[in-house]
This record gives C-alpha cells, structure tokens and sequence, in this order.
C-alpha cells in the first residue's frame, strides 16, 4: 500500500506541510482523538501508533469501524467521524498530522510537483480504503459467527499471507468488536473450529488447516 509520503524527499515533505499549514497532535493511549474538532473538515495522518474509529451504540456497545494504524487516513467526511455517535480512540500513544481539508483543495497547490505526488498517494489510500470496507460489508452480511470467521480469514488469507498463516493485526478482542459479534460466542466458535481441526492458534497467529 503507498504512504502519504511515499516518493517525496524529506525536503519536499517540508515544503508540503509548510504548504499545507498543517498540525501535530500527540494522544496518549486511550485519550479521545481530536474531540474538539471533529465537526470540522479535516484530513488526518496517523504519523505513529495505533487508534481506532468506534460507534458507540444507545446501549454502550463499541463496534470497531475502522482501525488507523501508521500511515492511515482518515477525514470528516471520509470517515464519518462528525457523527455524534463516532469516536476516535488512541489504543497506544499516537501521533496525528490534520489538515485543513480546504487548504488540501486549495487550486494553487497543483502548481507543486510535491503536492501532486502526495494528493495522488491520498487517492490511492483511500481507494484502498473504500475496498477494504466493501470486503467487510462482505463479512458483516454472513448471518452465523462461524460464517464471519471463515469469510474474514479468507479474506486475509487472499492478500498474500504465506504458509496459510494469516498474522492478526489487533487482538482477537478487537476482532470481535471489528466483526460486530459477541466476544464470548466468538471465542466459543473459534474453539469449535480448532476441535474440527479447521484451524490453529497461537496468539495472534492463525493457520488455516483446511488450506
């Protein structure tokens, strides 16, 4: 996947945010993203750690709506972040770079060959993005918990992971809450599977036997 920055020198990445007029925010693990601001258009960069993108339900239920890990992008609008339901949580201490989405479309930054590369390694990723969620509709639209596990590690599985090895990239906790299913009937179904040898699991490593 490209980065924001992929194909620009530390120079021109310089130029960029002066361009930009950007800011860094720094959020400890577990604090709220950008709450004051999240009615805003703006375009965020995770620059280093890890959060997530939550809707949080009448009942107090989480469901993971995306997870933003180093290089991600997110937006207002992008990302629906302006709902007042959505929230924006730091699972590690993370570092976020925002720009003000009308200075991003601003005409005469077209002008900069340094911007054209960034804005088109922005399409990119959320070309990349927009795939990703289909892929989960995907998932989410299977009716049993045994469906979901199966389409979702089918689903990774089909991006390259070798040996029928597929390496999570959060925990199984979250994967839960990613899946939008209870975790105990979750944690139920997958010991189910590894009983009927379908699978194995050692920490956040599963192996699809049936490969």
């Amino acid at each position: 996947m490209a980065t924001p920055f992929e194909g620009l020198t530390k120079s021109q990445i310089n130029k960029l945010l002066d361009l930009l007029g950007v800011h860094v925010y720094k959020f400890n693990k577990n604090q709220e993203i950008l709450p004051t601001i999240k009615n805003e258009n703006i375009v965020g960069i995770i620059l280093e750690g890890y959060a997530q993108i939550l809707n949080i339900e009448y009942n107090g239920n989480e469901i993971v709506i995306d997870n933003l890990y180093k290089d991600s992008v997110f937006g207002t609008n992008i990302s629906l972040t302006n709902s007042e339901n959505y929230q924006i949580i730091a699972k590690q201490d993370t570092d976020v770079l925002v720009i003000d989405y009308d200075k991003l479309i601003n005409p005469q930054n077209l002008n900069h060959n340094y911007f054209n590369i960034f804005f088109r390694n922005l399409f990119d990723i959320i070309n990349i993005k927009m795939k990703e969620k289909n892929e989960r509709i995907k998932v989410l639209e299977k009716k049993q918990i045994r469906e979901k596990l199966l389409e979702y590690f089918e689903m990774e599985y089909k991006k390259g992971h070798l040996n029928n090895n597929i390496f999570l990239s959060f925990s199984f906790k979250d994967l839960a809450d990613y899946l939008a299913i209870n975790r105990s009937a979750m944690f139920r179904e997958l010991k189910h599977l590894k009983e009927e040898k379908l699978i194995e699991v050692n920490n956040r490593k599963v192996t699809l036997l049936y490969k």
